[in-house]
């Protein structure tokens, strides 16, 4: 931290705005919300830029941020490490991902920057591209990312309470798989960047650390490092000129609000299983329902039932009487935001931590796990979510609570103070 405060008082005493990289990796869920991020900081007079795949080109540079492209289709890994035929070709497809990931982040920090804002993911290889050339970098995470007693972490092998010492134990174990993702990466990118080698930085070395959810949805545990802080949603903005599909309008229009349906970046090549149980579902509950394709290319079958492309969340979400979705942070905070009750399916990785807090909240029903989803299943779930009135209070109450909360001040402070001092 102390680095970080020396860059930032030199820069104020230069007179100038920072040049500031956001670098992440993932899915849509993993760049929108460092959108929402970029736009407070450019209205702050900073000069802002997403690294990010090319894939993202649009969404980032459509809300008025610059795209400095990093390598790799999340997407595209997905569907090839499926169809790997053995595990020396599935290592060897990660590897090509992380090696071309950690060339782009280089290259990105390399284009002039003051400081560096990390997610999770790639943290590593930011703070390793931060050390060669000279530019603090500060962690900007969307999930708990610190072992404590009070809950396993999420991407724990199980999401149930092990007391204490389990919980530490489990969390340790997330950590470590996580360092190991990037561990060759960063080993041939310190060799590349001419630094001495040594032992890979985790993603708990970045310091100091903002996470960008709801203290009302995951209280900040005690046992944290004093660096590490629980600032509140960054909501991703909304597209400069953007406007709702006519389509969509009417549909929205001629009944009772729908249900919204969709997984996200999850189950892909299984669009038309999901598809037809999806049909299904609907039918059996007698609701409306608007369907976003996502990455499983879902499709929307019958007059009550509506397909549709990537539309902003906080514009759909409090037009639905409910969200049914895989409880990707992104996704369940938008619902959260909304003031709707949730179904949550959760498929993998955070998913089912997620999914667990919104049960927990009372603002969902027991959660559906993606692999025990079926017609049935899916259409009891929806039935229970909307026939049980505590859901929709809870969803309200809490919803005006995180309204009430601005997750970006305490980023926007911290800067300020350290360039101050």
């Amino acid at each position: 931290m102390i680095a970080v405060a020396r860059w930032l008082a030199t820069v104020a005493e230069e007179n100038r705005s920072m040049r500031i990289v956001i670098v992440t990796a993932g899915s849509r869920g993993d760049v929108a919300p460092f959108t929402g991020l970029g736009r407070r900081l450019l209205d702050a007079g900073h000069q802002v830029a997403v690294a990010a795949h090319p894939s993202f080109a649009a969404l980032v540079g459509g809300c008025g941020l610059d795209h400095r492209p990093v390598p790799g289709d999340p997407q595209g890994l997905i569907r090839d490490l499926a169809r790997a035929a053995s595990r020396k070709e599935a290592q060897a497809l990660t590897k090509a991902y992380a090696d071309g990931l950690a060339d782009g982040v280089a290259e990105a920090v390399a284009g002039r920057a003051d400081l560096l804002l990390t997610a999770f993911g790639p943290a590593p290889l930011s703070r390793t591209a931060g050390e060669a050339f000279g530019v603090p970098v500060i962690g900007t995470y969307l999930a708990p990312s610190f072992a404590t007693g009070q809950f396993p972490l999420p991407n724990a092998r199980s999401i149930d309470e092990l007391g204490p010492a389990g919980n530490l134990a489990a969390g340790r174990d997330v950590l470590k798989r996580a360092e190991g993702v990037f561990a060759g990466a960063v080993t041939r990118l310190r060799a590349r960047l001419g630094l001495p080698a040594g032992a890979s930085p985790a993603p708990v070395d970045v310091r100091p650390v903002f996470h960008g959810f709801s203290p009302l949805v995951v209280p900040r545990p005690e046992d944290w490092p004093s660096w590490a802080e629980v600032a509140g949603y960054w909501w991703p903005a909304r597209p400069d000129g953007w406007h709702p599909p006519a389509e969509l309008v009417d549909f929205l229009q001629a009944g009772p609000p729908p249900v919204f349906i969709g997984f996200g970046s999850m189950a892909a090549g299984q669009g038309e299983r999901l598809s037809e149980l999806v049909a299904a579902a609907v039918k059996r509950t007698g609701v409306r329902a608007v369907v976003q394709t996502g990455w499983a290319d879902l499709n929307g079958c019958g007059a009550d039932v509506l397909a549709i492309g990537d539309i902003p969340h906080d514009w759909l979400f409090p037009r639905t009487a409910a969200v049914v979705h895989h409880a990707g942070a992104g996704t369940t905070a938008a619902g959260l935001r909304a003031g709707v009750p949730a179904v949550p399916v959760p498929v993998m990785a955070d998913q089912p931590f997620w999914a667990s807090r919104l049960y927990a909240l009372g603002v969902a029903p027991r959660p559906v796990p993606f692999q025990e989803l079926t017609a049935d299943s899916l259409s009891a779930a929806i039935t229970t979510c909307l026939s049980e009135p505590s859901h929709r209070r809870r969803a309200a109450e809490l919803a005006r609570q995180i309204a009430a909360e601005d997750g970006t001040a305490p980023l926007l402070v911290h800067i300020g103070s350290e360039s101050a001092g």
